[in-house]
């Protein structure tokens, strides 16, 4: 055998070997069994077989929301609230210059601490967003963004029950502003403020404003309940971020803001549809 013999017959097997370890990589198999699993879920019959390796399809709540993206385990739920709390209050001790330059708007401080609260957080994710804490928080386990069939698409921008069709027919998206977050992304619990739980959100609608929806994230409750929100752009400024305590809300100078079932610009108290868990 010749060295050019030698040579091809070492390739190949080279190759014979990457085609034999590609598929024990979790990252690169992931999408591609989404893509089959999906095929599967629109052309066969579910069996009890297929049903215990794929992920739930199903809407049990009618809310446009799939199973597979609420987390059923409570100590998931109370991963998700820490996390989501924390990154969002972090904003508010930020400079300026180094808030994330997303964030402009009650919405966008949202979508940002949604986002990143399912993310993996790992010494990369520290690094990348600059955020610190004094003890670890718990990780979520039942998944992680992006790590699931709509990939970057997490939010919900269209009315109806979720079909598996919408993974690709754009139901879902990046962006969503403040009333496609409340209509098609969280649900309602409450017009009285003290039942809200840390991670829940305030919607209000100001009538008359250009931007009428705006949303607050309830932080802490209890005696030292607060909430963090972003005032948004307003007559040429930029707006800011605040953590306000709930009783200086609730008595705050104009009556409009206040979050009491009087105020008729006080949605309620609202959940994210993921908090739902199952039935």
């Amino acid at each position: 055998m010749n060295v050019s013999s030698n040579r091809l017959l070492t390739t190949a097997l080279v190759l014979l070997a990457m085609a034999l370890l590609l598929p024990l990589n979790p990252n690169l198999r992931r999408r591609s069994d989404w893509r089959i699993e999906l095929q599967n879920h629109q052309q066969l019959p579910t069996t009890a077989s297929t049903a215990s390796r794929a992920l739930n399809w199903s809407d049990s709540f009618g809310d446009g929301t799939p199973d597979f993206l609420r987390l059923a385990d409570p100590a998931d739920q109370a991963a998700f609230r820490r996390w989501f709390t924390l990154i969002a209050e972090y904003q508010t001790i930020r400079s300026k210059s180094e808030l994330p330059g997303e964030i402009i708007d009650c919405s966008s401080l949202l979508r940002y601490s949604y986002r990143e609260a399912l993310k993996q957080h790992n010494d990369s994710w520290f690094l990348t967003t600059g955020i610190e804490v004094s003890a670890p928080l718990g990780e979520i386990r039942a998944w992680h963004y992006p790590d699931t069939p709509l990939g970057a698409a997490l939010f919900r921008v269209r009315p109806g029950g979720f079909e598996p069709s919408d993974i690709t027919n754009g139901a879902f998206a990046q962006f969503a502003d403040a009333k496609t977050l409340i209509e098609f992304n969280a649900h309602p619990v409450s017009r009285d403020v003290r039942n809200a739980l840390p991670g829940d959100l305030l919607f209000f609608r100001q009538f008359g404003q250009s931007s009428p929806w705006h949303s607050m994230i309830v932080a802490d409750v209890g005696p030292q309940a607060r909430v963090v929100y972003h005032t948004g752009p307003d007559h040429g400024s930029p707006g800011e971020l605040r953590r306000v305590l709930l009783s200086e809300l609730l008595d705050f100078p104009q009556p409009q803001w206040r979050p009491v079932a009087q105020n008729p610009n006080f949605l309620g108290v609202y959940r994210w549809n993921i908090l739902r868990g199952t039935p």
